[in-house]
């Protein structure tokens, strides 16, 4: 079998591995038993589960990106911002492992382990949070608005990682696909208020 081809077979065992059953099915053991591939077979593409990991998590983000990006545009931002993030949650919730494996290895993992083209795709997608947000709140100036996008895309992507766990599901009947939106009103209301006392 050819290089490109064991890779994407690896690429796609391991994405279903994932799915089905977590982080925790994701070792090279497991995988090389899914896949039928080798252990070595295995390093040889990916020279460790780190760089694997990262291959995963970039597809991930890709499908992200391009899911928010059909998001249609509103002469309201309020509203674009709103359905941007509902977008988000609902793409989150549809993929749970995928997501929190992303989420979990952005948070125990150092900035140099990735290259720079999956450091623009992470930009890209806090451009268009970015741009919903100046939409939103349209007379901020650039620095606030650049440091309240990141500030929102933070506070989003954490309460993220509990839509993929069920520690949520302890209080009474919460409903999952509305957290990220309750948090981006009361943000951007936020905002708006600040904006009129300045």
């Amino acid at each position: 079998m050819e290089k490109d081809n064991i890779q994407n077979l690896l690429i796609e065992v391991g994405r279903k591995l994932i799915r089905e059953k977590g982080t925790e099915a994701l070792t090279v053991r497991k995988l090389s038993e899914a896949s039928g591939c080798s252990v070595g077979a295995i390093y040889n593409q990916f020279s460790n589960m780190d760089n694997f990991i990262i291959v995963q998590n970039f597809i991930t983000l890709e499908a992200l990106e391009k899911e928010v990006l059909q998001v249609p545009q509103t002469d309201d931002g309020f509203v674009y911002l709103n359905n941007l993030f509902e977008k988000f949650a609902d793409y989150v919730l549809e993929n749970k492992n995928l997501w929190y494996m992303l989420y979990y290895f952005h948070l125990t993992h150092g900035k140099h382990l990735y290259s720079n083209y999956y450091l623009r795709k992470v930009v890209g997608i806090l451009r268009l949070v970015r741009q919903a947000l100046e939409r939103a709140v349209p007379n901020m100036e650039r620095p606030e608005l650049l440091l309240s996008s990141q500030v929102l895309w933070l506070s989003v992507f954490a309460l993220s990682a509990f839509l993929t766990k069920e520690v949520l599901d302890t209080l009474s009947k919460i409903d999952k696909s509305a957290i990220c939106q309750i948090m981006v009103n009361t943000f951007v209301v936020g905002l708006t208020v600040l904006e009129k006392r300045a």
